[in-house]
């Protein structure tokens, strides 16, 4: 969950980069397809695994924390394409990766 979250992140911050600084891949890279069908699978890898994180610890704070970003993931799934969705996909993505983290260091 953590790995495909910190992806996320980073396909967001290094497509503008990359379009910005080399113009190129512009058509691929920004596609809205791929963000749907990426953010999609986020969101069902997310529930699965922030769902049995808590069953499995018996923790469910972090469950709490990581369905308000998946409510923020899903609701990028329904703005169109642009500022909205990528503020929406990243702030519901670090949530999501800060629950995971959470757990994480919590059985450390």
């Amino acid at each position: 969950g953590v790995l495909l979250s910190g992806l996320c992140a980073l396909h967001c911050v290094l497509s503008i980069v990359a379009v910005s600084a080399l113009g190129l891949g512009g058509q691929v890279l920004f596609s809205p397809w791929i963000h749907r069908f990426g953010l999609a699978a986020a969101v069902v890898v997310g529930i699965l695994t922030l769902a049995y994180a808590a069953v499995k610890h018996n923790r469910f704070e972090n469950l709490r924390l990581g369905s308000i970003g998946i409510g923020l993931m899903g609701s990028a799934l329904a703005v169109g394409h642009g500022l909205a969705e990528a503020v929406l996909t990243i702030a519901g993505v670090s949530l999501v990766a800060l629950a995971h983290l959470r757990n994480l260091r919590s059985h450390a």
